[in-house]
């Protein structure tokens, strides 16, 4: 098996090699640094450490894969954006960090302004998880019990402007039911208190929910998102039991700052779409809970446009605020 996947790494490098050796002769020349915004231990960062290893090897230079965690992936990037545009500094960014925190509140960076894509790497599902001290096994249940309820639960998130925080929203507006929301700094603290019972909800990304509802410390209620999960098969999506508009899977993606020389961009494209090509690789990415799905940097452009949009509908419409 290891001898397999030795062979299927070295075509991949042979094959990038071959697709990227007249993009930038002399990029790169120093070793490459991945900004991570969140802590270690994340979806970001597991994603971040396996593709920065092929693209290590890929590319002939190290790559050192750095944590910036803070402000809801604020730090992170207001870092890479004041860092020089010459591919040397790149970002794994993410829905949080690139649309949904910019259409929450005023930042310090401009999602599109101050970023160039590079590429997307894929998705992860978004699971909604309650306490075990919750007495509600599915969705209907747990609707019904908060409507005849005087005090509404707790619903943790990884702070204001998260993934987290606006599908809990979007439930709370598809349903009619009231949650207190309980801000975190990182999805790590955030489950730990819905684990113990001081949060009794929270609506985490498949990677960080799924060792704890293997493990029954976690009840799943529901995925919020257009299909199952391939890790998580016998769990319903929200639309399946009935909850509407409430679609909101945590896309991963490459960005470095504005005005980074357009070869060097598309030599990047071209190396982060042949290692998301090889089996090995796609498959470590989908045991962190992120399903593959590769882009052009056209394609890249016009996603993060409808991104942009998307999003800012959505705080309309739920009239969400910063708490």
């Amino acid at each position: 098996m290891k001898s397999k996947q030795k062979g299927l790494i070295g075509a991949m490098v042979a094959a990038i090699a071959l697709a990227c050796g007249t993009a930038s002769a002399a990029w790169p020349e120093k070793s490459i640094t991945i900004i991570v915004p969140t802590s270690a231990g994340g979806a970001n960062d597991a994603l971040a450490r396996t593709i920065g290893q092929a693209m290590s090897l890929a590319l002939k230079q190290t790559v050192i894969v750095e944590n910036k965690a803070g402000a809801n992936g604020s730090i992170a990037s207001e870092f890479v954006k004041r860092a020089a545009p010459d591919g040397y500094t790149i970002m794994l960014g993410y829905i949080a960090t690139h649309a949904m925190n910019p259409a929450l509140q005023k930042l310090r960076y401009d999602p599109v302004a101050d970023f160039e894509p590079i590429g997307m790497v894929g998705s992860s599902a978004t699971l909604m998880v309650t306490s075990t001290k919750v007495p509600a096994n599915n969705v209907k249940e747990f609707v019904a019990q908060q409507k005849s309820s005087k005090e509404p639960l707790s619903y943790a998130s990884a702070g204001n402007g998260t993934a987290p925080h606006f599908a809990a929203e979007m439930f709370k507006l598809s349903t009619g039911v009231d949650m207190l929301h309980v801000p975190y700094k990182g999805s790590a603290p955030a489950v730990n208190d819905t684990i113990a019972g001081q949060t009794q909800v929270m609506f985490p990304s498949l990677f960080t929910a799924m060792p704890f509802v293997k493990s029954g410390k976690l009840k799943a209620m529901g995925v919020a998102g257009s299909k199952r999960s391939e890790m998580l098969p016998d769990v319903p999506t929200l639309a399946e039991q009935g909850i509407t508009g409430v679609d909101v899977s945590q896309w991963y993606a490459f960005f470095a700052p504005a005005k980074t020389p357009a070869p060097v961009l598309e030599q990047l494209n071209t190396v982060l779409n042949q290692i998301l090509a090889d089996p090995v690789i796609a498959k470590r990415l989908v045991e962190h809970g992120a399903e593959v799905e590769a882009m052009t940097l056209p394609q890249m452009r016009t996603f993060m446009a409808a991104e942009q949009v998307k999003w800012k509908k959505v705080v309309q419409a739920t009239k969400l605020k910063a708490d």
